[in-house]
């Protein structure tokens, strides 16, 4: 969980910035030539506020999201352990499968926040005096309460295969570092 903190002070920035990029892009306006002019924007308009607006948010998803993520892999990892081996010798398609589940869990978990944490970043400034509370409000009054798991789908189809690609890279870089420092 403690990995969604510290994350939280790099993403929140990068959120907010990729949330307005993409509305605009959507609605095919141009009101920022790019991250860095959308970065310049926002500080000149409200000052480092304004480049954080929603990290409070980010942290809601990704502080938990973050301990799902890491518990469930490791949980699964243990348990496609076949017994009398060790995790360290896992092949490559059971860290495959542990890796994508941990994704899919953590998204099940982040996307509400996520939802809320991106409505919020890219509404304009005066719209939700009361912060993301009015926000989960008004989607969960106008839309119900579906309306937190917008783009399930197109999440989940990412989660499952990106997730397994990142443990798979990570586990294949620590075994030969394991390899590497017992040559030396």
């Amino acid at each position: 969980m403690l990995a969604g903190v510290f994350s939280t002070i790099i993403l929140g920035p990068v959120e907010r910035i990729k949330c307005l990029l993409q509305i605009q892009a959507g609605a095919g306006t141009s009101t920022y030539a790019g991250p860095t002019d959308c970065v310049r924007q926002l500080y000149k308009q409200s000052g480092l506020a304004g480049i954080y607006k929603g990290t409070v948010l980010t942290l809601l998803r990704d502080v938990p999201a973050s301990g799902v993520y890491f518990l469930s892999y490791e949980w699964l990892k243990d348990i496609l352990t076949p017994k009398g081996q060790s995790v360290c010798d896992l092949s490559a398609p059971r860290i495959l499968l542990a890796g994508g589940m941990a994704g899919v869990f953590n998204w099940m978990v982040a996307i509400p926040a996520d939802v809320v944490k991106s409505r919020f970043q890219t509404a304009p400034d005066a719209m939700y005096p009361n912060g993301f509370r009015d926000v989960f409000r008004e989607l969960v009054r106008e839309e119900g309460i579906g309306s937190l798991y917008k783009g399930f789908s197109a999440v989940m189809l990412r989660a499952f295969p990106a997730n397994a690609a990142c443990f798979l890279g990570f586990e294949l870089s620590m075994r030969f570092l394991d390899w590497l420092s017992a040559r030396h």
